[in-house]
């Protein structure tokens, strides 16, 4: 990610262990950043704040039924295929899937 200039920021080096998602969120939506995670939950979050009216860039998620299936680099790809798109975010939300050519599968 370093490689392409990607300003990537981890919860982890921001937040206490165990922070809650609306507070992870409310970060990312107020620094106009991208969440990036694995948590299925975090998708309720996005589709309350999109009822809500509440601005934010994106929100990209693979459920937890794909993770055995996508390597970290199959995830990356996706990642990269969809930064290359136009308007990536048209919809905030976006769940990434695993396709034929996913490494894990």
């Amino acid at each position: 990610m370093v490689r392409r200039n990607w300003d990537v920021q981890r919860a982890v080096d921001l937040f206490p262990e165990r922070t809650k998602d609306p507070i992870l969120f409310e970060y990312a939506a107020s620094s106009s950043r991208v969440f990036v995670t694995n948590d299925e939950a975090i998708q309720r979050t996005g589709e309350a704040w999109l009822r809500e009216g509440r601005p934010f860039v994106g929100l990209m998620f693979w459920p937890q039924e794909h993770v055995r299936r996508m390597s970290d680099g199959d995830i990356i790809r996706k990642i990269e295929e969809l930064a290359e798109q136009d308007s990536p975010f048209a919809y905030p939300i976006v769940r990434i899937k695993p396709d034929v050519s996913c490494s894990n599968q």
